[in-house]
């Protein structure tokens, strides 16, 4: 099974979070600070990894994101 990862961003005035979950840590954040990512961090400038937490398996990140 694939590794999974739970992550939060927020954005330069630390006055937003956003929480996600990913099969590729890295991909995903270069897709969110390109604008790619999803339409709220790309509205709200939500580009700073403040942390993740790292899964043996990608359904528990993806649980522990909901």
């Amino acid at each position: 099974m694939q590794k999974g990862y739970t992550y939060i961003l927020t954005n330069n005035n630390l006055t937003v979070l956003y929480v996600g979950a990913t099969k590729d840590l890295k991909n995903r954040i270069d897709c969110h600070k390109d604008g790619k990512g999803a339409v709220f961090t790309k509205k709200y400038n939500v580009t700073i990894l403040i942390y993740f937490e790292e899964f043996d398996n990608y359904h528990d990140a993806f649980a522990r994101e909901k």
